[in-house]
């Protein structure tokens, strides 16, 4: 089978808008306000469906709205789409205050009328996901739900962490950490089809595009520009919105601004390294990615709006000063590369 013939479902557990009751962490020190389940669901699930795109697979997002959506409706649009496979992103708790419990895990149902391929999605999800941060491995199990019992198709279900470990919790609004449980996923279906995966961070895999284009990686480009706020219908086909968008987005990063997603764009879209140096006024997609990795190290920035004001100024010193660097609000090779490291989390 080509890629493309694969059809991939990925679904997030619960809502963020409004938020789904009890699916939150406690107050997280220094952040002041609980994280939302979904805010980790959601993120990973997009990170999981740019994967999917790069490799050619198609993809059936399973809950495209911001609130939560019943298990009985969402198990009727899967079962409407003749899926290859579905992925479910989710995140534990044990308790309701922060304690100890912690690591990854990953689901399938017995009732699945899949069920032995169900649990090898399961394993090669596993075995891809523990090789990541680290964290405890809680190995592969059986549970009852309807997304992973009531589907038509081979299911798995992730659970990625603890809400109520503060370490495991922090991770929950890191965006490396999301990518990578997103990545690590398309790694583990991509295991399990028998087709070679194709990583993120190889530039030259990219292809230039513009306007007239119309293949998977227009689909990403659309996918991902979605994700910084534009509303693009992902079609797959570059035509007028999608320059415009492109356009906007070239200029809010400096970058020249001619339309046509070459190598940089692209490096700017992904927030590839190498980082750029970012400092008061500065804007863009780095900047973003900067301040929601203070906030996952919990120094507030207040709005993650892409751009470098006073409040992130400030976190950015107040980061430098804990972690012994030099205390210039200037954001440098240093200062990335202390910001980067999940080990110290």
């Amino acid at each position: 089978m080509a890629n493309e013939d694969y059809y991939i479902g990925a679904n997030d557990e619960h809502g963020v808008n409004p938020p789904t009751a009890g699916k939150r962490t406690p107050v997280v020190p220094g952040l002041n306000r609980e994280i939302y389940e979904n805010e980790f669901n959601r993120a990973a699930k997009n990170k999981f469906i740019e994967a999917c795109m790069r490799q050619d697979f198609s993809v059936y997002d399973v809950k495209p709205e911001y609130q939560d959506i019943s298990i009985s409706e969402r198990v009727r649009r899967i079962n409407s789409q003749n899926l290859t496979l579905l992925v479910t992103f989710a995140y534990n708790a044990f308790d309701t205050k922060f304690n100890t419990a912690s690591g990854v895990e990953v689901f399938y149902s017995p009732k699945n009328i899949k069920v032995s391929n169900s649990k090898r999605l399961a394993e090669d999800l596993y075995n891809q996901l523990i090789q990541g941060t680290k964290q405890n491995g809680r190995g592969v199990k059986t549970l009852d739900v309807g997304v992973l019992s009531s589907v038509n198709c081979v299911s798995s279900l992730i659970e990625a962490g603890f809400m109520t470990n503060l370490r495991e919790a922090k991770l929950m609004i890191n965006p490396i950490f999301q990518t990578e449980v997103g990545e690590e996923s398309c790694r583990g279906v991509c295991d399990y089809l028998g087709v070679d995966y194709l990583p993120r961070d190889n530039l030259n895999i990219y292809p230039t595009i513009k306007q007239g284009s119309s293949n998977n990686f227009v689909y990403l480009l659309q996918f991902l520009l979605n994700q910084y706020g534009y509303k693009l219908d992902v079609d797959g086909i570059f035509g007028n919105k999608t320059k415009t968008a492109v356009l906007d987005f070239q200029e809010n990063n400096s970058l020249v601004n001619d339309g046509i997603v070459g190598k940089n764009t692209w490096q700017y879209l992904l927030t590839l390294p190498p980082y750029p140096l970012l400092k008061q006024n500065y804007r863009g997609s780095y900047v973003k990615f900067l301040q929601q990795l203070l906030e996952s190290n919990l120094y507030p920035v207040g709005n993650i709006d892409g751009i470098f004001g006073p409040r992130t100024l400030e976190a950015v010193k107040q980061y430098q000063q804990a972690n012994n660097l030099t205390v210039d609000g200037i954001v440098g090779n240093n200062t990335w590369n202390s910001l980067i490291q999940l080990d110290k989390y």
